[in-house]
């Protein structure tokens, strides 16, 4: 079965997750997280896959912290895998780096703004991993059914699609949640990011803004209607965080949001 089916259609009937630190600061951390995260998703009997990105390249500012190095990062995404059994989840930025990076993750994520990049799409499937597909602030939900063909065209139907916010205006995004039973209609799993969807980009000091304190309300919303996995960036302690850390969840705050969501999960399939 493939990951993203079995994700999906877990015994449990939960919905899945998507989580971890933006970006790998070093294996002690990322350990840390992952460890802390497996231990309350096993109790909620929630599918996990751990998320961290090996290298940001898409910074507002050439001094923005970018990585750790890109094999550094990549083995200690590895490690996570080996460590707690678990998948593991990273961006690629280029067509060269697809085949990379499938060497240490199971599924190979596709920023929402490259999502229309056809190289970088049939370079992803030609891994034969999973790949989860981020629809781009300026699509409609309609367009990404375009971006998944070309994955599955290519050779690989193992893909999911992640719901992200759109633009609205030059500084903020808004969640349509229409788009998450359209795009399930094309018969991928369907995610909600809901860190991501709470930037405030294009900030005039260089780094992007966010809104945490909405981060239940999104994600509430997202599993009311239905959304088949979770995308939460989470770290230890947010304002020290080296990329994006004004809209990540502090750490402590995961489990009691996951537990609210489950029982909102409960509610909605036992109706």
């Amino acid at each position: 079965m493939k990951l993203s089916e079995q994700l999906k259609n877990n015994p449990a009937g939960n919905f899945f997750l998507l989580a971890g630190p933006c970006v790998i600061e070093g294996e002690d951390m990322a350990l840390r997280i992952a460890e802390r995260i497996v231990k309350i998703t096993e109790r909620l009997k929630i599918p996990y896959v751990f998320k961290g990105s090996y290298r940001k390249a898409n910074r507002s500012r050439l001094d923005s912290f970018t990585g750790i190095g890109d094999e550094k990062a990549l083995r200690v995404l590895r490690k996570v895998h080996d460590t707690f059994g678990i998948p593991t989840v990273t961006d690629i930025h280029a067509a060269d780096e697809a085949q990379m990076a499938a060497e240490y993750v199971d599924i190979l994520q596709i920023p929402a703004f490259l999502c229309r990049q056809t190289d970088l799409l049939v370079a992803a499937a030609q891994t034969g991993r999973t790949v989860n597909i981020k629809k781009g602030q300026f699509l409609s939900p309609q367009a990404m059914h375009f971006a998944a063909e070309k994955v599955v065209g290519a050779g690989d139907t193992d893909v999911m699609l992640t719901e992200r916010g759109t633009t609205f205006g030059y500084q903020d995004l808004v969640v349509d949640y229409r788009g998450i039973p359209e795009m399930q209609a094309y018969g991928y799993p369907v995610i909600l990011d809901a860190t991501h969807s709470l930037q405030q980009p294009n900030q005039a000091a260089g780094v992007t803004g966010g809104m945490p304190q909405l981060i239940e309300t999104i994600a509430r919303a997202g599993i009311a209607v239905g959304a088949d996995g979770l995308f939460i960036e989470t770290h230890e302690d947010p304002s020290v965080a080296k990329s994006d850390g004004a809209n990540m969840l502090r750490l402590d705050l995961l489990e009691g949001l996951l537990e609210r969501l489950v029982r909102i999960r409960r509610a909605i399939t036992e109706a």
